[in-house]
């Protein structure tokens, strides 16, 4: 199952009693942050949970999977997450 924005706002207004548009205010406000940040080329750490941050991918070869025609993918900025230990942890059911 995926977790959405309309799921991470319901779940929001459940555990604080916030009325519903100040949770949507909320979460908006908090990845337009996260999203501006990133355009700026600044990571974005959370404690606990883990570092988003941009890579820059070169200009190098690689080959369509359905054709398997060689092409040149060109140079690009990714968003990469890692997880903290304590995630990581938690996920492998460690904690």
């Amino acid at each position: 199952m995926t977790l959405t924005k309309a799921d991470l706002i319901d779940s929001i207004q459940n555990n604080h009693d916030l009325p519903r548009l100040k949770c949507s205010q909320l979460a908006e406000s908090l990845l337009e942050i996260i999203k501006e940040s990133l355009e700026n080329g600044e990571d974005v750490l959370v404690s606990g949970f883990g570092k988003f941050c941009v890579k820059n991918k070169t200009l190098r070869r690689g080959r369509n999977p359905a054709t398997g025609e060689d092409l040149m993918l060109y140079a690009r900025k990714v968003v990469v997450f890692k997880c903290s230990g304590i995630l990581r942890d938690k996920i492998n059911g460690e904690v």
